[in-house]
């Protein structure tokens, strides 16, 4: 990286226990065809493994926030950042070569840019966990052609300029540091999505199945939590289960008590009561019709 007077790009990252992961991460970011000045801020999120020591041994920035949750982890490293482009990413995740380049060139060719965000791709994992990004970052990248809005952004691929960042809403677990940054960050301006510039996170999101990671990734502690916390403007659900340890059989009990009522209530939207009885109701009519009308018909000839 080639020294100049202004910090372009600080690449901000939480992690809790991932000595597994981020050495990786940095010396990906490390190796960036990039060719001036940028940092990277590693928040420690109350690790009780070697992430804090191994990301200071590789160069970077190491801050803490004892505030469990990724928004107070992003909002830390934020607050810290010292580039005018603050940039989103996770402790999981390796780049090409070439990914911070895209990023300053989107930036440089329309000054009214304030954000550029890009997809992120799964490495290894299931069939569907490497089929479904596709779909839905195709889809993003689709709406943004015809219409020039971002309508999604994964927070492992977002920059902003921090000069229109009023800080992350720390009452959010899952989602604020996406969709609610996402909102403010579009309120200043144009949001480019670059479909051809993707990161490539870990799977481990994935091992406990296509089943598991809708019901409560998404659905539960995603979309239902950040709808609440808008409503009671706090978390109602808490923090996401961390994908580091198995859960307890007490959170096992919970989620599969949801499931059930999940589908139960998705039955009944498409079934109304006595919808079946009448059915098989008109059916035994119509039956009955037509038995009295065959008999008809042999009277008749007789």
């Amino acid at each position: 990286m080639k020294t100049s007077e202004k910090l372009r790009f600080s690449i901000v990252i939480p992690a809790f226990n991932e000595a597994h992961y981020i050495a990786d991460t940095i010396d990906s970011l490390k190796k960036q065809n990039y060719r001036d000045k940028f940092e990277i801020i590693v928040v420690d999120n109350g690790s009780t493994d070697q992430t804090a020591v191994i990301a200071k041994s590789l160069g970077a920035k190491v801050f803490t926030e004892l505030n469990p949750g990724v928004c107070w982890a992003r909002d830390k490293g934020t607050r810290e950042a010292q580039g005018e482009i603050v940039i989103s990413t996770d402790a999981d995740t390796i780049y090409a070569k070439d990914w911070l380049n895209k990023i300053d060139e989107e930036f440089k060719r329309n000054p009214k840019v304030v954000g550029v965000a890009g997809p992120c791709r799964f490495m290894g994992g299931p069939m569907w966990g490497a089929i479904y990004p596709y779909i839905l970052f195709g889809f993003i990248s689709f709406i943004y052609k015809i219409s020039h809005k971002t309508l999604y952004i994964t927070a492992t691929n977002f920059a902003f300029k921090k000069s229109v960042w009023s800080g992350y809403n720390t009452a959010f677990n899952q989602g604020g540091d996406e969709l609610d940054l996402l909102r403010q960050t579009r309120a200043h301006g144009r949001v480019v999505f670059l479909n051809n510039n993707p990161t490539f996170t870990s799977a481990r999101r994935l091992t406990r199945g296509l089943i598991y990671n809708f019901f409560v990734t998404f659905l539960l502690f995603y979309f239902v939590d950040y709808v609440l916390t808008k409503i009671f403007k706090k978390s109602v659900l808490g923090n996401v289960p961390k994908f580091r340890n198995e859960l307890s059989p007490n959170i096992l009990s919970v989620l599969h008590v949801f499931w059930v009522i999940f589908l139960i209530g998705i039955f009944s939207l498409y079934t109304k009561p006595g919808h079946f009885l009448i059915k098989e109701s008109q059916k035994t009519i119509i039956k009955t019709d037509h038995a009295k009308n065959r008999v008809i018909d042999r009277v008749e000839r007789l």
